[in-house]
């Protein structure tokens, strides 16, 4: 009898032989159907009928766990399958597991021909992984091209993070996005599990988390956030929240891990812990108001109990790595606090940075004793990182960066690009959200490891990461539309190297898939009817003012730093704004002066309208304008007002875009555009002061 190795021998090799005989291409229909895009793909002359039986036969050293995933992933496919005891000269979809194979610990390879169907890899998930790109193929068409594909991810860690704190989702639900998931060759799928907004995992050793702390009156975050933000007991009449029973996150975790990817739970602490404090208020610093949002570290009992949960968890769930949050804990209370002080003293921390760097190396300790990693959002870098921590950066790219050079793993997620809780296409066409635009097309341009970054800091980047915060989304409808079609560019980010990454090819297969999803019942963005950018973004304006000196009135200049976009050349360079702020196109003032400047003209000028556009986006606190002055001058001296141009400023739901400007016609050389904050403290964003 052959051996595995020479059973794979052969069949590589009649891959090879095939590859001599057909032509390799990126471009032909037959080419651009898989996504991921794979790494290689050689498309022949010929086509196998697939709407007759085939014969499943499957070689090699596979565990019984295994064996029973792969059989129901290849009749998942949607071909007539019989199982087959032997190898039959024909008519077969063979799979063949070498773990000595160079293929990958993920990878695979796919030959299509005459005789049917072979797929070989060194793992079992590289099978699993190779039938995804078989369905592909058979969504496409029963008649299959002879093809042979070499396939590998770029990045072992290919994640979605869905946030069930802020608005619970059901085990059902999350399975919906775990079959999704699974035909995109994604692995990781991070469950934000508590937060403020509610408590959503079942733990025996402190009940009233689930009794408590999951159950809130008003149903939507935002009532609940501006209102009293309180909790009441399940059963409540009119109680919204919910939870996973430890049942319902087994039966998760299995059917995850039956197409192989890992469900890894977070549980938020130092801080997002308002609910905890809200249900053990004993865990609460001393000495303060009631709302608090922090544990105290200085308490012992903060660590019985996060170790009792963390020791519960990890029965549930065979992460390598649990997440352990660490971001945005303000720590304001640690310093007015008796317990923390006494902590600061006793193990010699300088400042509250330390203090919370103390608890994320003791919590790192606890669960390595236990064979399990932690990982953590970047924020965990302050004060001195875990040794052995992981970093999920999504303050931008720098926590990441940082870690890496020190030799850290990482997963990158900033949010310019991986936080899909903005809208995808024009705001007033999209339900409620954070504010902002995200479309598919950026979110598709991240590289998590470009070829400017060096080997040494590149090897640590584990992979990416989509996250998909749920504050504005209540409906299960709603999360799905802002979930895909951009976890599908995330999915391919992950997995495709960048010289094989074309946006234009994937836009196409993306629309497809999105159209297969609408038929089986899921709502994702419909993306073959996207508006896409704001117009006026889309090409540099002409007019009378554009390059022309613009003088800020104000010493300090009012102009965050954080928007200041183009700097002083901004309000007359050309460029208009998208439907973001975050496009380094607004520039944004925050400050009592509001927007103060004036514009050379360089020479007396007959003008006709002088025109700013506005944004409002009340969520992220973006306002109008509730005054737009404008003045001329022949002299720069003596200024002329010409408007005065008044706007009610209201708080509403959706984003919203408004020009302020005069028209008429007048001589001068200086040209002074004042717009005055409203009583609601936030942002002005303005784009291009428009002469004409």
């Amino acid at each position: 009898m052959r051996t595995m190795r020479t059973i794979l021998a052969v069949i590589i090799s009649s891959m090879l032989s095939f590859m001599a005989s057909a032509t390799e291409t990126i471009t032909s229909p037959n080419s651009n159907v898989i996504t991921p895009a794979p790494s290689r793909i050689v498309v022949g002359d010929g086509m196998l009928d697939a709407s007759r039986s085939l014969n499943l036969y499957i070689e090699g050293d596979l565990a019984t766990d295994d064996l029973r995933r792969l059989s129901a992933a290849a009749a998942d496919c949607g071909i007539d399958l019989r199982v087959a005891k032997r190898l039959p000269r024909k008519d077969y979809l063979r799979l063949s597991l070498d773990s000595q194979a160079e293929l990958g610990a993920e990878g695979y390879a796919l030959r299509i021909n005459e005789q049917g169907v072979a797929i070989a890899a060194s793992n079992p998930a590289g099978l699993y992984y190779g039938l995804q790109s078989l369905k592909a193929y058979i969504a496409h068409s029963l008649q299959l091209p002879y093809v042979y594909i070499e396939d590998a991810p770029r990045f072992e860690y290919r994640g979605i993070l869905v946030d069930i704190s802020r608005h619970f989702r059901t085990k059902e639900f999350l399975m919906r996005q775990i079959d999704v998931m699974a035909g995109l060759k994604m692995n990781r799928l991070h469950l934000h599990l508590t937060d403020a907004a509610g408590w959503r995992i079942e733990v025996e050793s402190y009940p009233e988390l689930t009794r408590y702390a999951a159950w809130r009156k008003p149903a939507t975050w935002k009532e609940w956030w501006y209102g009293d933000r309180g909790h009441v007991w399940e059963g409540t009449d009119g109680a919204y929240g919910g939870y996973l029973t430890k049942q319902d996150a087994r039966d998760i975790v299995a059917y995850a891990a039956d197409r192989y990817i890992t469900v890894i739970p977070e549980i938020e602490m130092p801080g997002h812990s308002d609910e905890v404090l809200a249900t053990y208020p004993e865990l609460r610093c001393t000495q303060l108001p009631e709302r608090q949002g922090d544990l105290c570290v200085g308490k012992e009992a903060t660590f019985e109990m996060m170790q009792a949960i963390l020791g519960e968890i990890i029965e549930i769930f065979p992460s390598e790595y649990i997440h352990i949050g660490g971001d945005e804990a303000s720590k304001g209370s640690w310093t007015e606090c008796d317990d923390c002080r006494r902590r600061m003293q006793e193990e010699g921390l300088e400042s509250v940075d330390e203090l919370q760097s103390y608890m994320i190396h003791r919590i790192e300790a606890w669960l390595n004793e236990r064979g399990r990693q932690i990982i953590g959002w970047d924020e965990i870098l302050e004060g001195g990182l875990a040794p052995n921590a992981t970093v999920m950066s999504w303050r931008g790219e720098e926590g990441g960066l940082a870690a890496a050079a020190a030799g850290h793993n990482v997963v990158m997620s900033p949010h310019g690009y991986c936080y899909i809780d903005a809208p995808q296409d024009a705001p007033y066409s999209q339900p409620e959200s954070i504010g902002g635009y995200l479309p598919l097309e950026k979110v598709y341009s991240y590289d998590p490891a470009p070829a400017t970054m060096s080997e040494d800091v590149a090897r640590y980047i584990l992979g990416v990461q989509a996250n998909l915060w749920a504050e504005f989304i209540v409906t299960d409808e709603h999360y799905e539309h802002m979930l895909w079609p951009r976890a599908i560019a995330i999915a391919e980010i992950g997995w495709s190297a960048p010289e094989n990454r074309n946006y234009d090819l994937f836009r196409e297969r993306a629309v497809k898939i999105v159209d297969r999803m609408i038929e089986a019942g899921y709502s994702p963005f419909d993306l073959k009817n996207e508006i896409g950018n704001r117009p006026e973004s889309k090409q540099p304006i002409e007019h009378l003012a554009r390059g022309k000196k613009v003088e800020y009135l104000y010493p300090s200049r009012y102009y965050a730093p954080k928007y200041a976009a183009a700097w002083d050349a901004t309000l007359t360079d050309g460029l208009r704004g998208t439907w973001t702020y975050a496009d380094e196109r607004w520039q944004g003032f925050l400050g009592r002066g509001g927007v103060d400047v004036i514009i050379d003209m360089e020479e007396v000028t007959t003008i006709h309208s002088i025109a700013a556009d506005f944004m409002q986006i009340c969520g992220p606190g973006v306002f109008m304008p509730c005054l737009v002055e404008i003045a001329v001058s022949v002299d720069g001296q003596n200024y002329t007002k010409i408007a005065d141009i008044e706007h009610e400023v209201i708080v509403d739901e959706l984003p919203s875009f408004k020009n302020f400007g005069w028209q008429g016609e007048v001589e001068a050389r200086y040209i002074r555009y004042k717009a005055h904050r409203s009583s609601f403290s936030g942002f002005l964003f303005v784009d291009e002061i428009v002469v004409n």
